[in-house]
């Protein structure tokens, strides 16, 4: 088994972001070689199904520790019939669209351009300009505000977000003269696993849930009808039992969680999500957890997180991994009482990590890198820029500027400027502060970096098409671009812990279960692998032709 050299990536932060969203493809240029040499899969053996779990907040070290220490029964099980990869990663950025995104479309944002569920592109209008008349450059939401309950700033009083898209929420664009919506699945730009599984599969279905009802629209696809039965669960609405969203305490989202376990119940009963139909078993299917990343998110002061630098779990987050090894339990036994175990493919892995695991590595200054830029006047010095613009201080409801450039932070900065043509300015106002000292940036260690120019054009997209930003601020790990006492912990950047996670594959047929892999490989590798597994081209999906996505190793082979 050929071992990546990880200390080599580790010590050039740069070179880690930028091999995995390109390198790592191309290093999977001799596909029929490796398929040779690790016959893991029998590509004879095609699954009837396929199962996709997000766990969000999910780390290689958790699965590691929970499986030896007998904590997660459920996934040492999957374990033994499947195949662990210890060494997988999101391509350049974790925050939930592009998490997903890898995912789904084999792609990493270059192609998709999805980079977070808040970002900006300076080829859009603004929701209200209905004609595209006005000044380009919007701040797209596409959260829990997309969904028509956020309509004027309303209260979140609906699961469903209200049964319908927020106006308010989705710009415009001009498509060959003519001013259109942009809805979610008109912003990602390459197709998705659901559109080539129903193109592709005879009578094939798809089916998704997720954490908002409204903005993970974007799984449809460009078609907008990828997913036949896409629940539509909001996990900031309001529940009336305590008068609260299911994110202010782990046990509370367990609850949020609980919809979904019974959902793909449902479906493996050959129901629909609600259970109110019989449409058969999807082809397709799968759903995001949120248990695990709330218990990592909420303060070590209210024992959440970890304990010490290796992933030890505090009593939030150790609760918090039994819950979801419980619910794979559920679900993994439904199949099995069903007779379909042995016919389908089931995938655990997350969009994403969480960081810091060492809370001793926690600086939590607030988003230093909008106040530099602020105060240097290369975006409004007053904050009137993006969601911080709208004129009744409703959030997403259409009333913002347009054209004011933007500034999306977490653990990572990424940044649109008001002017393009003040990049080289902006880069030496951010290299000389990028100590953490007032008015620093927090950005001067050996593994943080500033990402523009050439560089983030090859990693992500030319800024100048409008959706890729004109700098990305990796900071020191451990620096969270807030001030909130609610959370020590985040995600979005490229930080260690961010970005390597779990992945478990079982397959039907395999040949050698129960194996681990090392080498490094990419989440947008899964994609493909579905595909393959349903006996499906997966150079069908346009992100996989177009950055030269392989599927994971033992099951790269070219039979299909």
């Amino acid at each position: 088994m050929k071992k990546t050299n990880r200390r080599t990536l580790a010590q050039n932060p740069f070179l880690g972001a930028i091999l995995a969203v390109v390198a790592c493809h191309a290093s999977h240029a001799k596909a029929d070689d490796r398929d040779h040499r690790r016959p893991d899969h029998d590509d004879r053996a095609v699954a009837r199904h396929v199962l996709l779990i997000s766990f969000d907040g999910l780390h290689e070290q958790d699965v590691a520790r929970c499986v030896a220490s007998n904590a997660c029964p459920n996934i040492a099980l999957l374990a033994k019939d499947g195949v662990t990869y210890t060494n997988a990663h999101t391509p350049g950025l974790s925050d939930s669209f592009p998490g997903l995104a890898a995912l789904v479309t084999g792609g990493s944002p270059k192609t998709t351009g999805l980079f977070y569920d808040v970002s900006y592109d300076r080829t859009l209008y603004a929701p209200s300009d209905a004609n595209c008349s006005g000044a380009q450059g919007w701040n797209v939401v596409f959260d829990e505000t997309t969904g028509i309950d956020g309509q004027n700033g309303g209260a979140l009083t609906h699961l469903d977000g209200g049964g319908a898209f927020n106006p308010q929420a989705i710009p415009h664009a001009k498509v060959d003269g003519v001013c259109k919506p942009v809805y979610p699945h008109d912003y990602v730009k390459t197709n998705t696993v659901f559109e080539v599984v129903k193109a592709s599969v005879p009578q094939a279905r798809t089916a998704w849930a997720d954490k908002h009802a409204w903005g993970y629209d974007w799984l449809n696809g460009p078609s907008g009808a990828g997913v036949d039965d896409l629940m539509r669960t909001e996990i900031n609405a309001i529940d009336p039992k305590t008068n609260s969203n299911y994110t202010d305490i782990y046990t509370h989202t367990e609850v949020f969680d609980d919809l979904h376990v019974q959902a793909l119940v449902n479906q493996i009963d050959g129901k629909s999500s609600t259970g109110d139909a019989s449409p058969g078993v999807p082809t397709l299917f799968g759903a995001n957890f949120q248990t695990l990343s709330v218990a990592q998110k909420a303060t070590v002061a209210t024992n959440g997180g970890y304990l010490d630098a290796s992933f030890t779990p505090g009593p939030q987050v150790s609760a918090a991994i039994a819950y979801v090894d419980a619910s794979l339990g559920r679900i993994v036994s439904e199949l099995k009482q069903r007779g379909l175990y042995r016919s389908t493919s089931i995938i655990v892995t997350a969009k994403h990590g969480q960081s810091p695991t060492d809370h001793s590595k926690l600086v939590k200054n607030g988003d230093t890198v909008a106040a530099l830029l602020q105060a240097n006047n290369y975006l409004d010095p007053k904050g009137n820029y993006g969601q911080n613009a709208t004129k009744t201080g409703n959030l997403n409801d259409g009333s913002g500027l347009a054209d004011t450039g933007f500034v999306q932070s977490d653990d990572v900065s990424l940044i649109w400027l008001r002017d393009q043509h003040q990049l080289a300015q902006v880069v030496k106002s951010l290299k000389d502060n990028l100590s953490c000292n007032a008015p620093g940036i927090c950005a001067d260690g050996p593994y943080a970096y500033l990402l523009y120019g050439p560089r983030i054009a090859a990693a992500f997209g030319d800024p100048k098409q409008g959706r890729t930003p004109d700098i990305i601020v990796q900071p020191n790990p451990g620096v969270i671009y807030t001030s909130s006492a609610s959370k020590d912990e985040e995600h979005g950047g490229n930080a260690p812990d961010d970005g390597h996670l779990g992945l478990i594959v079982y397959a039907p047929g395999m040949k050698h279960a129960g194996r681990t892999v090392d080498e490094r490989v990419l989440t947008t590798q899964v994609a493909p692998t579905m595909l393959r597994l349903l006996g499906v081209n997966a150079r069908r999906l346009h992100s996989v032709e177009i950055e030269g996505t392989q599927a994971l190793p033992g099951f790269d082979g070219e039979r299909f």
